[in-house]
């Protein structure tokens, strides 16, 4: 069995994870913590304040007691928010404070777009433009081409919460670029795990979502490899080895 701890801040859309938890198999466990929102706003003071160690640190104890073996900050806005380098020393802290392998959804983007092999990605955001460009920003930092940025700007999680199918898809296809290899959706408050095949067929690319990626840079902290071809080609990149 391996057990993956998450950080996910607030309420929005963490029916998410028990989803991808029965897609990923009866070995691998999702442990979700609930951490402090604090103002519910896509603002850059909001965001830092929402991912600051003392937020960060009041839910690792249910995860230690879960018995997790790695630790992801689920929110993206809330890492990218600080840069590279403020990402990189937040997750150091979070390293040392939870006592295992750490990483946040930022850097789960950057090491997704390397699993699969593509360099020019667009970013459909939920996010007012400001936020939006400092994750576009974040990504440029981490060696990826940036080819656009669509942004829909929205202030809160609790909406973005409340989109469905058809907003969804309406930014996806807004977003996306002939030019582009992959398209993003940034957002861990935005409901995509059960879209994401039916994304990738009609713009005929991989498409990296925000859990999504969550739990694969858990697994990638756990030394795990899944296949599982219904959470998108993110997840379809190594053979089934049959016994």
């Amino acid at each position: 069995m391996t057990a993956l701890g998450f950080l996910y801040p607030g309420h929005s859309a963490e029916d998410d994870y028990p989803r991808m938890e029965q897609l990923l198999g009866s070995d691998v466990r999702l442990d979700l913590v609930h951490t402090d929102i604090g103002e519910d706003a896509h603002r850059v003071d909001a965001l830092r304040e929402m991912g600051s160690p003392e937020r960060l640190a009041a839910g690792l104890q249910e995860l230690r007691l879960s018995g997790a073996e790695a630790v992801v900050w689920a929110c993206t806005s809330g890492s990218f928010v600080l840069g590279w380098d403020g990402a990189h020393e937040q997750v150091r802290g979070l390293a040392v404070a939870a006592g295992m392998p750490a990483s946040s959804t930022s850097f789960a983007f950057v090491h997704a777009i390397r699993e699969i092999e593509v360099r020019r990605v667009a970013v459909g955001a939920t996010y007012p433009d400001d936020v939006a460009q400092l994750f576009a920003d974040f990504l440029r930092a981490g060696g990826v081409e940036v080819t656009g940025v669509r942004s829909s700007g929205i202030v809160t999680a609790a909406e973005v919460g409340t989109w469905g199918e058809r907003e969804l898809f309406a930014l996806a296809r807004a977003a996306d670029s002939p030019d582009a290899e992959a398209l993003l959706l940034p957002d861990t408050a935005l409901h995509t795990v059960a879209h994401i095949p039916a994304l990738e067929k009609e713009l005929g690319k991989p498409v990296l979502t925000a859990n999504q990626v969550t739990v694969r840079e858990g697994l990638r902290l756990a030394d795990r490899r899944v296949n599982a071809p219904e959470l998108g080609a993110l997840f379809t990149r190594e053979p089934v080895v049959q016994a």
